[in-house]
């Protein structure tokens, strides 16, 4: 399965002059094989992992990765909020995935990839 990378600058209190990290989300196993899954929540399921200073501040490591909402809580430290410089869909070296990635949501808006380029849309 693939992941998804955000480049951030964590602002992390507790580690000021750490001002890069990648928070990782690592999907679960696939819930189906041969075709397209249901969309995949990666506020619900999955696990989150920072790199660098500041998964050794927050506890959120490849090693012992944790839930959204623990990575959330980790985050907001009393700093300024995370800033998000860069997404982006990757893979890792582990296992082959041959497949495709669609509808990625951030916030309100969905990225909708077609072979024609991708299509936006806001949700409710």
């Amino acid at each position: 399965m693939p992941n998804i990378r955000f480049e951030i600058n964590p602002n992390l209190t507790g580690a000021p002059a750490s001002t890069y990290s990648s928070m990782v989300w690592v999907p679960g196993p696939s819930p189906v094989v041969d075709r397209w899954s249901p969309y995949l929540d990666a506020t619900t399921t999955g696990r989150w992992f920072l790199t660098g200073t500041a998964a050794t501040v927050t506890g959120c490591t490849q090693v012992a990765p944790c839930m959204f909402q623990q990575l959330k809580t980790a985050l907001n430290d009393g700093g300024p909020q995370p800033t998000i410089y860069t997404a982006a869909v990757s893979k890792g070296r582990d296992s082959m995935w041959i497949g495709a990635v669609d509808g990625l949501r951030f916030n309100r808006t969905v990225y909708d990839f077609e072979a024609d380029g991708v299509k936006t849309r806001r949700v409710g």
